[in-house]
């Protein structure tokens, strides 16, 4: 399957991607992993449900994407996770004081995100989770801890699209409940909507030319064009803003306050540009730090 050949591809090539070498961007940091996080120890967040449900379990439960090279990926072979926002998952917990062997990852498709939060399946949610204010009714967010926007990936030799206003009577596929898709649905771009449960169920009918067009953000994107560069590419053409959010439950300020503490200090002294470097960074996208929302 083709999903198959994309993960065998990032499991052989790794993100080995084109890098343009500039200070601050990608390139600097070469096949370096990503920075270890230190453990931080007699953690206390008072007041907060969340933090004393996870104490009292002993172990840290966080909801994520395994499809995303860059950002949220499962080795096929190893099982391991890597990318961009396991990564800031990884800090999180290390910051509340967990140990790797204390972090569990389970993966959660986009359509059950909040009810995986709501219901205590998850203890936050790190995976390319866009901040908006019908979420805000049933969860709550700490970041945004990246921003991204919303773009197109085609296959090579098309050159009939060449941004949103092209893609009318265009076959254009995403992820079921997304952002994305509900935009190409309200901004009325085409009448031909493919909706599936993952992004690489989108990639590979794109590559089987069932489809035109595989829309998201457009980190998502490079990273899925990166992996097959003779076949696909990222049109480039950004058309939203997409501010990454972690997932909390609602009504836990005291847990929100403490995640957002973690990710000020990660942009403040520097692990946030290196995590981004060693990861998402190597599709050869350029950083910009997020300013965070602490309301």
């Amino acid at each position: 399957m083709r999903v198959r050949t994309l993960a065998v591809g990032l499991l052989v090539g790794g993100l080995a991607l084109t890098a343009c070498g500039k200070e601050g961007t990608p390139g600097d940091t070469g096949s370096q992993p990503p920075p270890q996080q230190d453990v931080a120890t007699d953690v206390k967040v008072a007041d907060s449900p969340t933090f004393d449900r996870i104490k009292g379990r002993g172990k840290v439960i966080i909801g994520v994407k395994e499809d995303q090279p860059g950002l949220g990926f499962k080795d096929p072979t190893t099982g391991k996770y890597s990318g961009f926002d396991i990564e800031i998952a990884n800090l999180v917990a290390a910051k509340l004081g967990f140990k790797p062997e204390q972090v569990e990852y389970k993966a959660v498709a986009s359509a059950g995100r909040e009810a995986a939060i709501a219901n205590g399946n998850v203890d936050y949610y790190v995976g390319t989770y866009t901040i908006n204010a019908k979420r805000k009714e049933q969860i709550s967010f700490a970041g945004p801890y990246f921003t991204a926007g919303q773009d197109l990936l085609v296959r090579k030799d098309n050159t009939d699209i060449t941004g949103p206003e092209t893609l009318k009577g265009k076959k254009v596929c995403s992820v079921t409940g997304s952002t994305p898709i509900q935009k190409v649905r309200n901004d009325k771009l085409t009448d031909q909507i493919v909706e599936l449960q993952t992004y690489s169920q989108c990639v590979t009918q794109l590559d089987q030319k069932q489809i035109d067009a595989v829309t998201t953000d457009d980190a998502i994107l490079k990273g899925y064009a990166a992996q097959e560069s003779t076949k696909f590419k990222v049109v480039g053409k950004t058309f939203s803003q997409e501010p990454y959010g972690i997932g909390l439950p609602k009504d836990d300020k005291a847990f929100k306050d403490k995640v957002t503490q973690i990710l000020q200090g990660a942009l403040d002294d520097g692990t946030w540009q290196k995590i981004y470097d060693n990861t998402l960074g190597k599709s050869g996208s350029p950083a910009t730090k997020p300013t965070l929302d602490k309301s």
